[in-house]
């Protein structure tokens, strides 16, 4: 059984799978906060308990990969890898095989994270080109082309960012839960109302914005495009904009299946 860990700037996010196929299906997913300067023995308590109370013997571990977008964080979780599993993890960064070709100036710019969801997204669906939107503390996008040039990609304040600077930076404006709007009117009649209103629609406006100038700019029907791209959501507030039609599929665990694949990719002993 192979252990997926993708440690983001608010929650450490992990998943198992049973084999490193495409349509391996997830046996187990479980989040906590992240903290980079949990010890090694806290997060390996925390993956061993979560994995006994749901039913899993963390004994069944034959292979960890980690993405990290917290570098502070990967002395610790690898030491928990380590002295828990008794397992060296594969990390998923600068110089491990992914099938991409980056096309940033700079290669080692990009996360981790967007890599694995570009990784995933070309493995589920080989030879589409694709635009990738992720939820997470940040939103981020991806373009990918059918012959795995990861082009770039644009990043953009997330939900829960935009809802905690309103708070913080004004003297009346109080802190409000996300929510999906599902039908309600934009129009609020309250402060907590209008504060959903505006994280939610302003999500979605921008979202559509820059999905719809990505495929202008990158993939222009008239160069020969058969179909134009996929437009897959990730993360984990993708599933509020589900019934809005943005995406052609949401999958939440795009990320974890994109060092799923890399971690096989990287392993010698593992099929690819």
């Amino acid at each position: 059984m192979i252990l997926c860990i993708d440690v983001g700037n608010t929650t450490l996010h992990a998943g198992l799978y049973a084999e490193a196929s495409g349509d391996a299906p997830l046996v187990l997913q479980f989040r906590k906060t992240s903290d980079s300067r949990a010890s090694s023995d806290e997060l390996g308590v925390f993956l061993r308990a979560a994995m006994r109370d749901n039913g899993v013997d963390p004994g069944a571990i034959t292979r960890i990969g980690i993405a990290s977008v917290v570098p502070d964080s990967l002395h610790s979780l690898r030491g928990a890898c380590q002295k828990y599993f008794g397992l060296e993890p594969f990390v998923l960064q600068a110089g491990a095989r992914t099938g991409l070709r980056v096309r940033y100036r700079n290669p080692l710019e990009v996360g981790a994270d967007r890599i694995a969801n570009a990784v995933a997204a070309t493995r589920l669906f080989p030879g589409r080109d694709l635009l990738i939107a992720d939820f997470g503390t940040a939103t981020t996008f991806c373009a990918v082309t059918a012959q795995g040039d990861y082009l770039g990609g644009v990043i953009v304040a997330g939900l829960r960012i935009s809802l905690e600077a309103l708070e913080t930076r004004t003297a009346k404006l109080p802190a409000v839960e996300i929510l999906p709007m599902n039908g309600r009117p934009c129009l609020g009649r309250s402060t907590v109302e209008s504060m959903q209103s505006g994280a939610y629609y302003g999500q979605l406006g921008a979202v559509r914005e820059i999905l719809d100038r990505l495929e202008t700019e990158n993939f222009p029907a008239d160069e020969g495009a058969t179909k134009p791209p996929l437009r897959l959501g990730t993360g984990g507030f993708a599933g509020m904009f589900e019934q809005e039609d943005v995406f052609d599929q949401i999958i939440p665990d795009l990320v974890l299946r994109g060092i799923l694949f890399t971690t096989a990719l990287n392993d010698p002993t593992a099929a690819t």
